[in-house]
């Protein structure tokens, strides 16, 4: 009988049976979902190399060995059964995960509560609130939003790009505080109607796009798409970010993220002032038309519901 060839990385198959090209193997989710598959001495590796990552990547195999309490070739035997072709290659892919997933391995990473009353997330999601606002007041140059504002308010029609999680929600976010104003606007949250809708632009329209990176290699290209047919674009991003150069009016504020992982981004906080500050200044400068759009909302509001409390207008 023929003996079985060795099995390579590619012969393994992938949790989801599928692996596309050039894709980035998650080494260390892989570890985690096949642990309790693997044979006792490699989930003693397995368990080794999940103590203490860093570590585990600076080893040699003599090392994460002994320090797994097994023979060596038990260590090789466990890079093959998670599907890497050895010892090196799973070094690679361990490195690979590492610079992406430090923090989030780290189980002292959220820092320790000021006030013994209050849980440990309490300061850092309303401290990095409060400093968030404070860098747009410090950074953000109110000539600069009078100046999108006034695009916005002489428009045809806005249209708000942002694409994936926080952007995504400032975009519509945007839309709902400019259309109180009786700014024509809509919102693009999809990458593929986003580039259709910027063919459809011209001179007399606006874009207001969102990123936190600004980096997005789809909105930018949509970005560039619509002013190459004339539309005045604007952006609400990072500072120095290749968005930032690529738009009209760049609304820049640059945010140090909090190391708590979890914790919600503090850009966001500062995205939303920006979008609220633009919107504000853009009632300011439509001035009757606006507080006229904005009565006729609130009326048709207070005939809908019982009550004559003049309620917030954010609803």
């Amino acid at each position: 009988m023929a003996a079985k060839p060795p099995e390579s990385a590619d012969s393994l198959t992938p949790l989801n049976g599928v692996r596309p090209h050039g894709q980035v193997v998650d080494i260390l989710g892989r570890i985690k979902d096949r642990l309790n598959s693997l044979s006792p001495a490699e989930r003693k590796v397995g368990t080794a190399v999940l103590m203490d990552v860093p570590h585990a990547v600076e080893d040699s195999i003599a090392d994460l060995a002994q320090r797994a309490g097994v023979s060596e070739p038990s260590v090789t035997r466990f890079c093959r059964a998670i599907g890497c072709q050895g010892v090196r290659d799973f070094k690679l892919k361990l490195a690979q995960s590492l610079v992406v997933g430090e923090l989030y391995l780290n189980a002292d990473a959220a820092p320790d509560a000021a006030d013994s009353d209050a849980p440990a997330y309490w300061g850092p999601v309303l401290s990095e609130a409060h400093g968030a606002l404070r860098e747009v007041e410090r950074q953000l140059s109110p000539a600069a939003v009078q100046r999108a504002a006034e695009a916005v308010a002489r428009a045809r029609q806005v249209v708000t790009f942002g694409l994936g999680g926080s952007a995504a929600i400032l975009a519509e976010e945007a839309q709902f505080r400019l259309f109180r104003y009786g700014v024509n606007v809509a919102c693009c949250p999809e990458a593929y109607f986003m580039r259709m809708t910027a063919a459809t632009l011209g001179a007399e329209d606006v874009v207001l796009a969102i990123s936190a990176s600004g980096k997005t290699a789809e909105l930018i290209e949509a970005v560039n798409l619509a002013g190459g047919y004339g539309a005045t674009t604007i952006a609400i991003t990072a500072t120095a970010s290749p968005l930032a150069s690529a738009v009209d009016h760049p609304l820049t504020v640059a945010i140090a993220e909090t190391h708590d992982t979890l914790t919600p981004t503090s850009a966001r906080f500062a995205y939303l002032a920006v979008v609220d500050l633009l919107s504000a200044a853009t009632g300011y400068t439509l001035g009757p038309k606006a507080r006229e759009s904005l009565r006729r909302i609130k009326y048709a509001a207070l005939n809908h519901r019982s009550g004559n409390i003049l309620e917030p207008l954010g609803d």
